[in-house]
């Protein structure tokens, strides 16, 4: 019924349209009516874009009428609110950028758009995507729709919840450490950090500008692949773009993986690990091996370095790719002054919250004469050997199998006061953000 049509998955949303039993109006309202009664609680919105959403869903409908259109035509998403959007408020949930309002759009946003997506509009966030909950947002938490006292996750915790809430069909999330996958886990939809370079990162606001990759937060595996096949390949407009053109995501949806083998990391298995976590990998595991794959043990041995190596090498790159937030180009500014450094000074007092000055801090300090051969550039040599690690497991797996987080939902508040045990969510998914190999949480 049309009052339901909410609970639909992207590729069955698709299929009604296609039909025509319904019209992508009918959906993005349906969307926008699920928006206005749970998002109060949810808090997944930065930015609702409600005109622009009915006007793309009537250029789909148009579209559809005319036998025009792909698979992802017509159906509403959400878009985190650290991708450019042309014309629409883009603020990474910081004060700094509370009224920036992009010329342009994002190569991402502009992709989905050819492909006839509907912007129901922005997801909140970690502030410049620093956090593991969506606590760290300059504006609120966004809250987890199974249980309102817990986090979403995050960074990307505004797209998990407004995908597990029903609000969107899909949502694109960016991840430097895990911040696609984590939210993914903890509300329970699949989310997929991609190969670094596979999805262009023009106009994506830059935290690490070597790890950040955007990728799909979703339902079901079916609407990652649709998704993916939209947003992947080449793109000139950013460097680290892979020059080869994407596959067919979707080939691969056959249901069967009997011969696929399954390495699962023994170093993922030691203390931290929560038990009903052990125990829903070993499910997994199980359910695996009974539809054929073979499933065997490897090593990551450089697993333990991971989390300092991150640490280092991602506010290294935030404290360099946040310097253009000065007070004069754009963003927040703070003008009562009587000169320019303490204009600057006092504009990144005011428009930077708490986590992201600690992270530039960190950062700083690790880039400074006199450290950068023992911080920086030690931690780049750690990352080589975590990529060797991955490459060499890969030899004799045709995927790994580890939890995406230590632990289900926390509470809110629960780690507000302890940036280390906050950073301690991200140990099992910051391993393959070094490497550049794809993640999926599912």
């Amino acid at each position: 019924s049309v009052d339901e049509l909410w609970k639909l998955t992207a590729h069955e949303a698709r299929d009604v349209l296609r039909r025509r039993q319904v019209t992508s109006r009918e959906l993005a309202q349906a969307c926008l009516e699920r928006v206005r009664q749970v998002d109060s609680r949810v808090k997944s919105f930065v930015t609702v874009t409600e005109e622009l959403a009915l006007q793309q869903a009537a250029a789909a409908d148009k579209a559809l009428a005319a036998g025009d259109g792909g698979p992802l035509t017509g159906v509403p998403m959400q878009l985190k609110d650290v991708l450019c959007t042309r014309g629409i408020r883009t603020t990474c949930s910081s004060r700094m950028l509370e009224s920036f309002v992009p010329p342009y759009d994002a190569t991402v946003a502009r992709r989905l758009y050819e492909a006839g997506a509907v912007l129901l509009g922005k997801g909140n966030m970690d502030e410049y995507a620093m956090g593991s909950s969506t606590e760290n947002s300059a504006f609120f938490a966004t809250r987890n729709p199974w249980d309102l006292e817990r986090v979403p996750g995050g960074s990307s915790g505004g797209g998990a919840a407004a995908v597990a809430a029903r609000e969107a069909f899909y949502a694109l999330g960016s991840d430097t450490g895990g911040s696609i996958r984590q939210p993914a886990a903890l509300c329970g939809i699949v989310g997929l950090k991609p190969t670094y370079g596979r999805v262009s990162r023009f106009g994506l606001i830059a935290f690490a500008s070597s790890l950040d990759q955007i990728g799909p937060m979703t339902r079901d595996v079916e609407d990652c692949a649709l998704v993916m096949n939209a947003i992947a390949g080449h793109d000139p407009n950013d460097s680290t773009s892979i020059p080869q053109p994407a596959p067919d995501y979707t080939a691969a949806l056959t249901g069967d993986i009997r011969g696929l083998r399954l390495g699962v990391p023994k170093e993922y298995f030691g203390e931290g690990i929560e038990p009903s976590v052990r125990a829903v990998l070993e499910q997994a595991i199980e359910a695996l091996v009974g539809l054929g794959a073979q499933v065997g043990e490897v090593s990551l041995p450089h697993t333990k370095y991971a989390l300092a190596c991150y640490y280092i090498i991602a506010p290294s790159e935030c404290s360099a790719n946040l310097a253009r937030y000065d007070g004069v180009k754009y963003g927040y500014s703070y003008q009562q002054t009587q000169s320019m450094w303490e204009a600057m000074e006092q504009t990144r007092r005011g428009g930077f919250g708490p986590e992201v000055k600690r992270r530039i801090m960190l950062g700083t300090y690790a880039l400074s004469a006199g450290y950068y051969d023992a911080y920086y550039l030690r931690a780049q040599r750690v990352r080589t050997l975590v990529r060797r690690d991955f490459a060499h497991a890969f030899t004799g797996a045709d995927a790994l199998l580890f939890p995406t987080t230590p632990t289900p939902a926390f509470r809110i508040g629960e780690k507000t006061d302890d940036p280390l045990a906050m950073y301690l969510s991200d140990i099992f998914s910051i391993p393959a953000s070094l490497s550049g190999a794809p993640a999926l949480s599912f």
